[in-house]
C-alpha cells in the first residue's frame, strides 16, 4: 500500500498525485514509469513518474480520467492508499550534452516531459519547450517548464493561450530559425506521430515516448508490443522511448483503440457516463 500524501486538480479530468514510494524514488531516472493498481482486483496502470523528492521519499504521478481504472484512482484523496505501485520500470532517458532540444508535450505528455527537460537542462543543453493543449485550461505545469527551458512556447487549438496552432508549427519555428540537435516528444499517439512526420522532414533525430497498452510491465504479456524499424518490440522494457522514425505510428494507434469500446461501456454501465 502506498499512501497518497498530495492532490492536485490541473483541470476536471486531470490530478497530479504525491504519493509515497521511497524506495522508487531513491532510484527513478528520468523516463521511467511505474504500473500503480486500485483495489486487490483493479486494472494495472502505467504512468510516467513526474518527478520525485528523496527527502520526502515521494514521486509525483499525473492521471488523466479516461476509463474506469483511472476514474478510481482519480476519485482518491490525500491519505488514502493505492494498492499497488511497482517500478522504477522501463529504461531511462539516455542524457548528454546534444547541443539545442526541442522538447515538444501535449496535453498529461507534459508531466513525463518535465524530468527529461530538467535532466537535459542539468547536462548543459539549450532547452526549447513547446507545450501543447486544445485551450489555456489544458495546459499543466507550465511555470516548472519555464524554470528549467531556456524558452518555452505555448500552443493552443483555439489560441487562448500563446499562439493559436498546433505543436508542430511551434517545433518547425524554432527548427526553421536555428540549428537544432535533437527532438524529444511526448503526448497523445496521433501528437507524436505528426511530430516525427515533421522532423523527419528536417532530417532532425526524434525521440518519442509511447503510452500503449500495458499490462505486467515485464514484457511477458506482449499487451504493449509494436513494430520499430520492422522489428517487434515491447514499450515496458525495450522503451518507453524508441526513435520515432522507426515507429509504426498506425499500427500503434489501432492497437490503442482496440478496447475503447468495450473502455465506454464498462464507464457507462459502472460510473453513468458516455
Amino acid at each position: 500500500m502506498n499512501k497518497i500524501v498530495g492532490k492536485e486538480h490541473f483541470s476536471e479530468n486531470v490530478v497530479k498525485f504525491e504519493v509515497e514510494a521511497p524506495l522508487i524514488a531513491k532510484s527513478r531516472k528520468a523516463g521511467h514509469f511505474v504500473i500503480v493498481r486500485v483495489g486487490e482486483k483493479g486494472e494495472r496502470i502505467p504512468l510516467t513518474i513526474a518527478d520525485a523528492d528523496v527527502e520526502k521519499g515521494t514521486i509525483t504521478l499525473v492521471v488523466q480520467k479516461i476509463g474506469v481504472s483511472t476514474t478510481r484512482l482519480c476519485a482518491l484523496n490525500v491519505g488514502d492508499e493505492i494498492t499497488d505501485v511497482v517500478g522504477p520500470l522501463g529504461k531511462a532517458t539516455h542524457i548528454e550534452k546534444f547541443g539545442t532540444v526541442v522538447c515538444a508535450g501535449g496535453g498529461v505528455g507534459v508531466a513525463p516531459l518535465l524530468p527529461i527537460v530538467k535532466s537535459l537542462k542539468a547536462a548543459g543543453n539549450k532547452v526549447v519547450t513547446v507545450l501543447a493543449a486544445r485551450n489555456k485550461d489544458l495546459i499543466i505545469l507550465e511555470k516548472e517548464m519555464r524554470e528549467f527551458s531556456d524558452e518555452v512556447i505555448i500552443m493552443t487549438d483555439d489560441g487562448s493561450a500563446g499562439k493559436k496552432g498546433l505543436v508542430t508549427q511551434g517545433v518547425e519555428e524554432v527548427i526553421n530559425r536555428e540549428k537544432v540537435d535533437l527532438c524529444v516528444t511526448i503526448g497523445p499517439a496521433i501528437m507524436m506521430k505528426f511530430v516525427s512526420l515533421l522532423t523527419k522532414k528536417y532530417n532532425l533525430p526524434t525521440v518519442a515516448s509511447l503510452n500503449t497498452i500495458m499490462v505486467d510491465g515485464t514484457g511477458m504479456c506482449g499487451a504493449c508490443r509494436l513494430t520499430v524499424d520492422g522489428k517487434t518490440k515491447f514499450v515496458c522494457v525495450d522503451g518507453p522511448e524508441f526513435d520515432a522514425h522507426q515507429v509504426d505510428f498506425d499500427e500503434m494507434l489501432m492497437r490503442m483503440g482496440a478496447y475503447r469500446e468495450i473502455e465506454q461501456a464498462d464507464l457507462a454501465n459502472k460510473f453513468g457516463k458516455k
